[in-house]
């Protein structure tokens, strides 16, 4: 993991502590701008930084937002003075009722659900709104399987921008409304996301002034998930939970919130930790967890037929990286029935009072899978990842739960129904 880079040419560009982009595959360096391909093997790039002088006292001064760790990530300095929706700094819950039922003793919860439009999208999409002004960028764009397009179309609201939103038909109807509601362009495309996706990357070469915030910006909104590892990590006292949870989609949010622990330790603001990062699929959309399981390098695309379509990606972009940082750290990557989706859904629910969409159900269901496989430890400090609120995913569950019974307005009724 990279934390410093070789000073670069100046491109006048204020993005923090950036310095340059650096290629994911071969390492190739180049100055920072609207790519997300290298130029020589066609990898994927990441940013590359400088950082200076961090403390914790400094972070714990900045604003109650992902704000307070700009000095560690792509964007101005000046960043908070612009209108954006101010994401971050969502609650760390204590879970020991969940624990008890998962067979985890010291378990915490990241409940992301507090966050503007409910998911940690409106993260990423900060970052990369950021970054796009002033890489000169007029109009804010995205394909989404849902949390990312209420993310787009919210943050670009705020800041005055046009949006472009391209969504798979089939998304949810609560995501589809919860987007449509910002007065963004939203185009509801046939075929799957990875179809969607595919689309806009061609866009992205056709309209050069507009961002999209996971194709021709990517670098840059990427970076915005390190973010969850910088609060898991202050919320504890300054220390890296020994395991994380994550939910895999594109597979981003699991690879950043790795580099955020390496650079927390790198940069002296935690102590060092043998940490774990553990995976978390779906079975109907599962090409990481079947590359994990088989033993090999090559994700292969997959099909998605899941309830979880939040996690619906079946060429995921950072599956590779997701393999390199489970494997290297000791955690696995597994998945999960759609019937065992729901079951987490509930179980967390009634445990904790948080309804998770069906990427919570997938993370809690797949912990309590590495628990009765061994391979999550039960007495290690353990952070679930709980990444987008249940109001958005309705449909998991509406056959499942309900009225205890319909009842006459009457105290007789009451006691009769609970068999008192």
């Amino acid at each position: 993991m990279t934390l410093t880079a070789q000073p670069t040419t100046s491109t006048g560009y204020d993005l923090g502590p950036a310095s340059s982009l650096s290629c994911r595959a071969c390492g190739h360096r180049m100055d920072l701008a609207a790519e997300f391909a290298c130029p020589q093997c066609f990898g994927p790039l990441e940013v590359a930084y400088d950082f200076g002088r961090v403390t914790r006292e400094d972070i714990e001064r900045g604003p109650r937002s992902i704000w307070r760790y700009k000095s560690l990530l792509p964007v101005p300095t000046t960043v908070e003075r612009h209108p954006n929706t101010d994401p971050g700094c969502t609650r760390l819950l204590r879970a020991d009722r969940l624990g008890a039922a998962l067979g985890i003793r010291n378990l915490w919860v990241k409940d992301d659900t507090g966050n503007p439009t409910h998911s940690f999208k409106d993260r990423v999409v900060a970052v990369a709104l950021a970054a796009a002004r002033e890489l000169g960028f007029t109009t804010l764009a995205c394909p989404s399987t849902g949390n990312l397009a209420n993310a787009t179309a919210a943050a670009a609201a705020r800041a005055g921008w046009d949006s472009v939103v391209l969504i798979p038909a089939s998304l949810e109807r609560a995501k589809i409304l919860m987007t449509a509601v910002y007065d963004t362009n939203l185009l509801a495309c046939e075929g799957t996301y990875d179809d969607v996706n595919r689309l806009a990357t061609e866009l992205a070469f056709e309209q050069e002034d507009w961002a999209f915030v996971n194709v021709n910006v990517r670098p840059y909104y990427a970076e915005g998930s390190k973010t969850l590892g910088y609060e898991v990590a202050e919320q504890l006292g300054w220390r890296v939970p020994t395991q994380t949870v994550v939910p895999i989609a594109s597979g981003s949010q699991l690879t950043k919130v790795d580099k955020a622990y390496g650079e927390l330790m790198r940069l002296g603001l935690v102590d060092d930790t043998d940490y774990k990062v553990f995976g978390a699929q779906a079975a109907g959309c599962s090409p990481v967890s079947t590359a994990f399981r088989e033993g090999t390098d090559v994700v292969r695309p997959q099909k998605p037929d899941t309830i979880a379509r939040s996690l619906a990606i079946g060429n995921p972009a950072d599956g590779p990286y997701v393999l390199d940082a489970v494997r290297r750290c000791g955690g696995v990557v597994t998945d999960v029935t759609d019937e065992e989706v729901r079951d987490g859904i509930r179980l967390l629910a009634r445990t904790e009072g948080v309804f998770a969409e069906t990427a919570g159900g997938v993370t809690v269901a797949n912990a309590r899978k590495m628990v009765e496989s061994g391979d999550l430890d039960p007495d290690a400090d353990t952070v679930l990842l709980i990444t987008g609120d249940g109001l958005k995913t309705l449909d998991a569950i509406e056959h499942q739960v309900g009225p205890k019974a319909t009842i006459p307005a009457t105290s007789s009724a009451v006691r009769e129904a609970l068999g008192l």
